[in-house]
């Protein structure tokens, strides 16, 4: 199951785990308030996991890739995970599922403050279109992930500031909701 806290703003390394010195957990319901989704499945059956199956066809998950982050296997390596770690939203949601190794989101709060979410195998999260987030590895330094879309994917980003994007104005509408 994820794991999330408030971050430091420490300029140390983006891989370590960022925690407040005085550790400030958040709940599943914190990032449910968020919009931000989570659940644990079996990564070793991914391929004929009837749980999945079911989530992408309720989910209208029509299209699926790996990835797998890791400097012997992705080229530009450095480049992409300074792109991964830059501030930014999607115009849809993004859906991801941890299939080996682990990484944080860092997603913003209400208040603009980051939450860090640890991803192991077997997590999935989905965050909300709109939402500013961004992705970086752990210290491990190695991820292999599955992707998945509503239609075809769009992989752009929308870096920080975005605030005039549709996607935004309507995510928050719903935080203004739920406060």
């Amino acid at each position: 199951m994820v794991q999330a806290w408030y971050m430091d703003d420490s300029a140390e390394d983006q891989r370590k785990p960022h925690r407040l010195q005085q550790d400030v957990p958040v709940s599943l319901e914190q990032l449910k308030a968020l919009g931000v989704d989570s659940l644990s499945l079996d990564a070793d059956r991914y391929e004929s996991d009837p749980e999945l199956a079911k989530i992408r066809k309720e989910n209208n998950y029509t299209w699926m890739d790996i990835i797998t982050i890791h400097k012997d296997t992705m080229p530009n390596y450095e480049e992409k995970l300074k792109i991964f770690y830059e501030e930014h939203l999607h115009l849809d949601d993004e859906i991801r599922y941890i299939l080996e190794g682990s990484g944080y989101f860092d997603v913003r709060d209400q208040k603009d403050k980051w939450i860090r979410i640890f991803m192991q195998k077997g997590d999935m999260i989905t965050l909300p279109a709109g939402i500013y987030h961004r992705f970086t590895l752990d210290e491990n330094n190695y991820v292999k992930a599955m992707r998945l879309f509503v239609g075809d994917p769009v992989w752009t980003p929308f870096n920080r500031p975005a605030d005039n994007c549709e996607a935004r104005e309507k995510y928050v509408q719903f935080l203004a909701q739920t406060a």
